[in-house]
């Protein structure tokens, strides 16, 4: 969780070489003024995978002409390897490219809008949709889980019941003394009731499928 009130670091990519100085005072002093720790300024996205795991900013910057392929590739890796909020500015717009971006994990990217009164309002809009998002995925995945865990249940269950009607029919008996006798062998093999209950319906199952075959 990124704390808007503490002090965050932040890493700076300026691709646009035209607007450097003009960087400065749009966007550098801005930041510093609100307090924001700048930890690395770059000049190419090239290695920014490499340098985000190593500067470990809490946000990432990116001030660009436009975005192109080799710039996304770089963003969609630190994005999946360095999980920050992004934010790029970009001088000229690239519709596709810039949805690409936002599914790659770009929290905003705003065109033509670099102005220093801007600066922090978008910063801020930018780290709140990186936290909405991530408690979003948290949330889904905890989901999966959930589903997944049943699942296996549901097939465990399955495999009991299975070996279970396997035991009754060879030995005779009731349901609650098969289930028990399947307990017992879970327990003296010190194994799950599904990995037991495999065992029973690869033994027993063949049995009981000579047995059929030999009567027709």
């Amino acid at each position: 969780m990124i704390h808007l009130k503490s002090r965050l670091t932040v890493l700076v990519i300026n691709e646009n070489i035209t607007r450097k100085g003009e960087l400065e005072h749009t966007l550098l002093i801005p930041l510093r003024e609100q307090e924001y720790d700048i930890v690395g300024e770059l000049t190419s996205t090239q290695h920014l995978a490499d340098k985000a795991n190593q500067l470990q900013p809490n946000l990432v910057i990116i001030s660009l002409v436009s975005l192109n392929k080799a710039g996304l590739e770089s963003i969609a890796l630190m994005a999946e390897h360095c999980l920050r909020p992004i934010v790029i500015f970009a001088e000229h717009d690239n519709q596709q490219m810039t949805e690409q971006a936002i599914n790659t994990g770009v929290s905003a990217c705003v065109i033509d809008g670099l102005a220093p009164h801007r600066v922090e309002n978008i910063v801020n809009v930018a780290v709140a949709r990186f936290e909405a998002l991530q408690t979003m995925r948290h949330a889904l995945r905890h989901t999966e889980n959930k589903l997944d865990q049943a699942r296996a249940e549901l097939a465990e269950r399955k495999l009991t019941e299975k070996a279970k009607g396997l035991i009754m029919k060879h030995n005779h008996c009731a349901e609650s003394q098969a289930f028990k006798a399947l307990q017992k062998m879970a327990m003296d093999q010190q194994k799950s009731l599904s990995d037991v209950a495999k065992n029973i319906i690869a033994v027993l199952g063949k049995h009981s499928n000579s047995i059929s075959s030999g009567h027709s």
